[in-house]
């Protein structure tokens, strides 16, 4: 079994692991004054160590996961599902409990019935190798009942999905399970509404990819947009991933192919612009050498008239003295304001070297000149730390996000001080 996501950021210092921008100069600026407030702080029964991107509906709640906490049945508990209103209370609080899923690594999909939809990268059938659970996909009701949809059986439907789900007009769901399948290195798959599960693409571990982390998005057409965190050029862990498209037929085409100064193993779900264009950001790779592999970029890929697509490298991370603008741009997505400027997190770097001795983590802002400011700079507190997941945005301009780390600070499920927070930043 690999290493989850949560383990991968601890324990590895440097990890395995619809917007637009038009320029791609690298700038960085220290931080402006914003408005930062905790909204909530997670104290281990409510959840504790949020990862994924929190979603926001119209009357101002916020849906989420966390990987451990709760009431489940696991030691430190087997992770949460909420729903918390704008001011911060919790409205409820869903606790996995192994056999219904365990560890919920990315957040949610919101249907328009208000039903909310996510994956599980352990439980469902213990007993599967790995022996607890190789995954689920869930559904949870407008109350916050669960109804197990699916439970991954490794070689055959793959494993250890870490993905973000989208829905196609019919109520299908498409993600991606980070290994397993035919071949061993992970699938897209689909999911229809009784639970049924079409693999559409087994990753090889060569050419085409290895370990898709973060899921896909489509296109009006119904083709399906993803990344791999290794392979391409060079076998699975010695390659550093591709940006990839899964078409209607389930034929895979890789768009791009990173090799380090262009970055390298990306893990954010992708974007897309009106022309067509993608952006998303890499774990490592870019021009900086103060990482061992790179701290990171934002890119941009564009198609071309030839069928091609041609990446710009829109940011390199740790471009300003002691990595103050950030390192190590964490899963995303990123979020667009209504100018065209992009935000988004990183899960080192920043002014604060609390964490570990390393900077507990930014909130950044991309401008579409392509300078980088620091909205807020984590200081492994009350504040937070480590926030590895994307942001939230209203029509206002205020952010919103999750920090894994800090907060109650006597809370230590996973054994580093805190259990995490969620956090607004008004412009």
């Amino acid at each position: 079994m690999v290493d989850s996501a949560q383990q991968r950021g601890r324990i590895w210092r440097a990890p395995l692991a619809l917007t637009f921008l038009l320029a791609s100069v690298v700038v960085g600026t220290q931080s402006q004054a914003q408005t930062f407030t905790v909204l909530h702080t997670f104290h281990g029964n409510d959840g504790a160590d949020p990862i994924g991107q929190l979603i926001r509906d119209n009357d101002g709640n916020f849906y989420g996961t966390t990987i451990v906490g709760g009431t489940g049945n696991c030691q430190g508990g087997c992770g949460a599902a909420f729903k918390m209103n704008k001011s911060g209370r919790m409205v409820w609080v869903h606790s996995f409990k192994s056999g219904n899923g365990r560890q919920p690594l990315a957040g949610l999909l919101r249907d328009e019935a208000g039903d909310l939809f996510g994956t599980t990268e352990l439980g469902g059938l213990l007993g599967c190798a790995p022996p607890d659970g190789c995954g689920t996909v869930f559904k949870l009701n407008i109350a916050g009942k669960e109804t197990v949809l699916h439970k991954f059986n490794a070689s055959q439907s793959g494993y250890g999905p870490e993905s973000l789900l989208v829905e196609d007009s019919e109520g299908n769901l498409y993600g991606t399970t980070y290994i397993g399948g035919e071949k061993g290195y992970g699938t897209v798959f689909k999911i229809d509404k009784a639970g049924g599960e079409k693999i559409l693409h087994n990753f090889t571990g060569g050419s085409d990819g290895c370990t898709p982390s973060s899921g896909v998005i489509r296109d009006w057409a119904g083709n399906l947009y993803g990344v791999t965190l290794d392979g391409g050029a060079g076998f699975c862990n010695s390659g550093l991933g591709v940006v990839f498209k899964v078409d209607t037929a389930g034929h895979e085409t890789v768009l791009h192919t990173f090799s380090g100064g262009n970055g390298a193993n990306p893990s954010t779900a992708l974007l897309f612009d009106q022309q067509g264009n993608l952006y998303g950001a890499t774990d490592n790779g870019g021009t900086s050498d103060v990482c061992d592999r790179g701290c990171g970029t934002v890119f941009e890929l564009s198609p071309q008239e030839d069928g091609s697509w041609s990446e710009t490298v829109l940011y390199n991370f740790c471009s300003l003295s002691n990595c103050a603008d950030g390192e190590e741009p964490a899963r995303g997505p990123l979020v667009r304001d209504a100018a065209g400027n992009l935000y988004g997190t990183t899960y080192f770097g920043g002014k604060y070297i609390n964490c570990n001795g390393s900077g507990c983590g930014v909130v950044f802002k991309l401008d579409t000149n392509g300078k980088e400011s620091v909205l807020h700079n984590f200081k492994g507190a009350a504040d937070g730390a480590e926030p590895f997941a994307g942001l939230a945005i209203d029509a206002a301009g205020n952010l919103y996000g999750a920090a894994l780390e800090g907060g109650d600070l006597k809370c230590k499920i996973s054994g580093i001080p805190g259990c995490g927070t969620v956090f607004k930043i008004t412009p």
